[in-house]
């Protein structure tokens, strides 16, 4: 009995494609769903073997479905040619789809096809053509596409608008894969514009546009077109194209798009171009119906289009207020287009966008979280020296409440545009303090080292600064960044703390131990990171010279940090010990005030002492071992880590006497300058280029320092710029801080970062960046090698 079930299943025919359809969907399991398919693609690939002819492209479908639902299905491949040269068109029907979906440019299996299709293009047969073509277009690789341009150029002057309609799309096919093929489609563009099909005028006008963004020659020749176009682009809007492309009452939404899309790259830099279509786009913009959503996609082109040819200012004004108006719609997508086009135009037309100002802020409070953070970025743009009070008000405002991934950019920010907008020093202070409050965790690394400077600088705002700050800081010691400028202000200005004679605020009264104990409770708190507790020692020391009382508790409390776990405190700690106990008649001439330091003073300070420590370094360095070509160079993610290699700097070399007798005798020594290394481009995307100089001191043969300079010349500012760098093992790198993350835009001011790479064994340098940050409203990561540098660079 069992053997004859077992023989009657071995004879079950296979199942029809809709059975099978409704077997799969009826199993409960996903293991019974695997089982069905498991058996059913067993009895295809018997059915292959047999070479049934007729029963082939059943089989095939019922494979197509099996592939669509995720299953393998790569042995069908072979099937899919055999019915393409099938002469029947139900076999060719399936096997162009197979094709479609089972093959790709990743298999070779696609070029045995290109025969196929090339007999099946120069059949008369409109059915057949359409299937080559639309295969062709799906999964047509570059070399399929050299060897088929000619046949598809003469379908696309057939009669048959069906047919024509697919030639243009495959042509387009072609020219994203081999822009080469330019030359062979120039020509029949210019009969199809003077079609009246939609789907042919629609494809050719993608055609074009890809054309044009791909082929120099191709943008000067379609130039001469443009009052054609316009013209085509004006009937659509007042007469109608065809009412059955009309959606909304808006006539034919898709072909308008299209058309506007390829208008801004034929007027992008060409004044007569773009006086040829002002009128007209004018005419868009305002008899456009903003009621439906198809209406807003044509005024949103529209708007694109005045953006970025030389339209009159008139007309940029109406597409400033028309982007207002959609900052007032319901639909989220469309508050977002208007607020990221805002962002684009606020450089170039700073003072329509300021009109918009009140509604721009309003969208701060947006739910959405891709909103408000397109709002901040806005809104920091509109800033200015004329309305710098009222848009830091609402921007503080906002830090108070805004979600927590947003509180960072939003801090940095408001920094930023104070530091450069702030109407005076007290202002400025506030404004920093009042963040530090709000969300000092979230500042820049740079946040305390500008405050401090900024209040140096500001001598008669001394008192009410250590004020302000002392009382934050006893209100709350959580927020690390201000606590390290409290601690640091309080050692500077205790004297005025306990003075009490500041008549900018409320006056009250502070005693010396209540300032000890908020410096020992900063100390002992642990929330306090190593860095506070420095600045909070050296508080308490310089409080030793400031005050007038007795210095034993502060002398207690040094002393019992002396054996700290922290290196840092525990080695301040016992300096100050000595100090106290040895070299206490020179205790308050060491502990004076910081003295006044100009900005550009203290960075060649800077550069001085990290100079200076290089130079130990490098005595101390023992030499590297080379290693395997294969491990030279390391992957981006384990070079780019936290801890990069320090840098080596060459010590000072003793003077030869020759050059003490010339110092004798007060002469310059100069030496030979070495032969200038060329700078190197190696990036440039979207108007953001990178050059990359070189300098090798003569003192330092194995020193390289490369200058990184990152410009910008398209119309929008690229923000939070970071740049990482890599260098194989046998070398060692440090990475400067850049000279700012935001590279204005229009040629501006560069952004600057410094490299220093030491290369003891004169191996050859390879570099490996990584390029993050944000341009026309769009996140760019770009991650690439350099390893064309000049050989003057490491021999």
């Amino acid at each position: 009995m069992r053997s004859g079930d077992v023989l009657a299943r071995m004879v079950v025919p296979s199942l029809k494609l809709q059975d099978l359809i409704e077997e799969i969907r009826g199993a409960k399991t996903q293991a019974q769903e695997r089982e069905v398919i498991q058996k059913e693609c067993a009895q295809i690939r018997a059915s292959f073997r047999d070479g049934d002819p007729l029963q082939r492209h059943r089989q095939l479908a019922k494979l197509l479905y099996v592939h669509m639902l995720g299953y393998p299905a790569h042995f069908g491949q072979m099937e899919c040619l055999k019915l393409i040269a099938s002469p029947r068109f139900t076999d060719k029907r399936v096997g162009y789809l197979g094709a479609m979906l089972l093959l790709d440019e990743r298999h070779d299996a696609h070029l045995l096809i290109t025969n196929s299709i090339k007999n099946d293009l120069s059949q008369g047969i409109q059915p057949v053509q359409g299937l080559a073509l639309c295969t062709l277009s799906t999964m047509g690789s570059a070399e399929m596409c050299r060897d088929l341009a000619t046949e598809v150029e003469k379908l696309l002057l057939q009669p048959s608008p069906y047919v024509r309609k697919k030639a243009v799309l495959t042509a387009v096919h072609m020219i994203r894969k081999d822009p080469e093929l330019s030359s062979v489609f120039l020509p029949p563009c210019a009969k199809l514009l003077h079609e009246r099909h939609h789907g042919i005028l629609l494809g050719t006008t993608t055609l074009i546009t890809e054309l044009c963004e791909r082929n120099p020659a191709a943008l000067r020749h379609f130039r001469k077109v443009v009052p054609q176009l316009v013209q085509i682009l004006r009937t659509l809007v007042t007469t109608g194209y065809s009412t059955e492309h009309s959606i909304c009452g808006v006539s034919d939404p898709f072909l308008q798009v299209q058309i506007l899309r390829l208008l801004r790259i034929l007027g992008r830099n060409h004044e007569e171009s773009s006086e040829a279509m002002n009128d007209l786009l004018a005419q868009v913009a305002t008899n456009t119906d903003t009621s439906r959503n198809a209406g807003n996609a044509v005024l949103l082109e529209t708007v694109l289009t005045i953006m970025d040819i030389h339209s009159a200012a008139g007309l940029r004004v109406l597409a400033v207020n028309i982007l207002g108006r959609f900052l007032l719609n319901n639909d989220k997508n469309i508050r977002y287009v208007a607020l990221t086009s805002l962002l684009r135009l606020v450089q170039s037309d700073h003072n329509a966008v300021q009109r918009h100002r009140s509604t721009v802020v309003e969208c701060l409070q947006e739910t959405d979280a891709s909103l408000s953070r397109r709002a901040l970025e806005l809104s920091l743009a509109l800033v200015n020296s004329s309305n710098v009070r009222a848009m830091m008000q609402e921007l503080q405002a906002f830090l108070e409440s805004c979600p927590p991934d947003l509180r960072a950019d939003c801090a940095s920010g408001i920094l930023l545009a104070a530091e450069r907008f702030a109407p005076s020093k007290r202002w400025h202070i506030d404004t920093i303090l009042h963040v530090l409050t709000t969300a000092g965790t979230h500042v820049r690394d740079d946040a305390v080292a500008n405050l401090t400077q900024l209040i140096g600088e500001a001598q008669e705002l001394h008192a009410y600064s250590v004020r302000r700050l002392y009382s934050a800081l006893a209100e709350d010691i959580s927020q690390q960044p201000l606590a390290q400028v409290a601690a640091w202000c309080i050692g500077e200005y205790g004297d005025l703390l306990l003075e009490g004679n500041c008549e900018e605020i409320e006056p009250f009264r502070v005693e010396e131990e209540e300032v000890l104990a908020l410096l020992e409770k900063l100390l002992q708190s642990h929330l306090s990171l190593p860095a506070t507790r420095g600045y909070a020692i050296t508080a308490l020391m310089k409080l030793s010279t400031r005050l007038r009382g007795d210095n034993n508790r502060i002398r207690q409390v040094v002393s019992i940090y002396g054996s700290c776990v922290d290196i840092e405190l525990q080695q301040r700690a016992v300096e100050y010990n000595v100090l106290f106990q040895k070299y206490d008649h020179m205790r308050a001439a060491i502990l004076e005030k910081m003295p006044l330091v100009d900005r550009s003073d203290s960075q060649v300070v800077e550069e001085r002492k990290e100079n200076k420590a290089g130079a130990q370094l490098l005595e101390a360095a023992a030499p590297v071992p080379t290693e395997p070509q294969a491990a030279k160079l390391l992957d981006l993610l384990d070079l780019l880590d936290d801890t990069p290699g320090h840098a080596q700097h060459l010590p000072p070399l003793a003077p030869s006497p020759g050059e003490a007798l010339v110092h004798l005798l007060d002469l310059p020594c100069v030496p030979p300058p070495p032969a200038p290394i060329p700078s190197l481009r190696v990036f440039e995307r979207d108007g953001v280029q990178l050059d990359l100089s070189f300098v090798r001191p003569l003192e330092t043969p194995g020193l390289l320092l490369v200058t990184a300079t990152t410009t910008n010349s398209s119309k929008e500012d690229a923000t939070h710029f970071i740049c990482q760098a890599a260098v194989p093992k046998s070398f060692q790198m440090q990475l400067q801080a850049p000279s700012g993350d935001t590279i204005p835009a229009q040629g501006g001011l560069p952004v600057t970062q410094l490299f220093r790479i030491l290369n003891p064994n004169k191996a050859t340098l390879r570099l490996k960046l990584r390029l993050t940050y944000n341009h026309f409203g769009q996140p760019v990561q770009e991650i690439f090698e350099v390893d064309n540098l000049p050989v003057e660079t490491w021999q």
